[in-house]
């Protein structure tokens, strides 16, 4: 071949590589890919937070009723019942009948139940669990009060977050972690005939 030749070969050759499209929308998508995919899983992670956040509050608010109704207070809830008898719940036996009810997207362990009674709304004082530090401030009581009472029942789920690395990050305590908080206030019922 002679170098003119040669030369008129290289540049058809080179013409025909800038016509090619072929394999131009894999390299698109290996630009595009990492954006997406961080897109995506961050979409996911929300939305698994947000659907664990409303199971969390379905569950509060199924074992509210108990104290509500005066069930909690006069051993009316199977799981606090002692020997067969009626017994007031305590802290570990309340606890237990919310486990009951946790579906399997919790761990009941890490489960932490707050019951307060107040004498008026008024008096209602709702402190953050988390402090400066984002760590998790643990001072759970069980008063569930009596007839009338005011009472306050949180729930609160260290729930671990995966999606921590690719600049979208919700957590708000230590360790990829996200509190999730579930609340119901109320008015006991009058179960003792007044208030």
């Amino acid at each position: 071949m002679s170098p003119p030749a040669s030369l008129a070969s290289i540049r058809r050759l080179a013409r025909r590589f800038r016509r090619s499209r072929r394999g131009s929308t894999i390299v698109e998508f290996a630009l595009v890919a990492p954006l997406f995919f961080a897109l995506l899983f961050a979409i996911i992670e929300t939305a698994l937070v947000f659907y664990a956040s409303q199971v969390l509050e379905t569950i509060t608010q199924d074992s509210a009723r108990a104290v509500f109704t005066g069930q909690a207070q006069s051993g009316q809830v199977p799981l606090c019942q002692a020997g067969g008898q009626p017994a007031p719940c305590t802290q570990a036996g309340f606890a237990s009948y919310v486990c009951q009810q946790v579906p399997a997207l919790f761990n009941c362990n890490n489960i932490y139940i707050d019951v307060r009674s107040y004498p008026g709304f008024s008096n209602v004082t709702m402190s953050s669990q988390i402090d400066a530090a984002g760590n998790f401030i643990n001072n759970m009581q069980y008063n569930p009060g009596g007839s009338c009472s005011i009472v306050v029942v949180r729930l609160f789920y260290q729930w671990p977050l995966i999606v921590t690395g690719l600049g979208y990050n919700i957590s708000n305590l230590t360790g990829n972690k996200r509190l999730l908080a579930a609340t119901a206030a109320f008015r006991n019922e009058p179960y003792n005939g007044s208030c």
